[in-house]
């Protein structure tokens, strides 16, 4: 049980790594359609989506990215604190 929770903890790490990675694509004049953008687009797309939804945007910059990150951060050092 603790292997599947540090597991899952890693995972949640990696999808914050790949939204800021995809944050940081975003400042570069890159190929929407290339192959490494349109990954990390069906990797973080599911996270993002709902929370662009909620979140309104702050002038032109998206904060979403920064709130999912965070979230996803916390929980994933929540999940590695606690003993099992």
């Amino acid at each position: 049980m603790a292997m599947l929770v540090v597991v899952v903890a890693y995972l949640v790490q990696f999808l914050g790594f790949a939204i800021f990675a995809r944050s940081l694509l975003s400042w570069f004049p890159i190929d929407r359609n290339g192959p490494v953008f349109q990954a990390l687009a069906g990797i973080t797309d599911p996270i993002l989506e709902p929370l662009r939804r909620i979140i309104p945007p702050i002038g032109m910059i998206d904060i979403s990215p920064m709130v999912a990150m965070l979230a996803l951060f916390f929980l994933a050092r929540a999940l590695l604190s606690f003993p099992v």
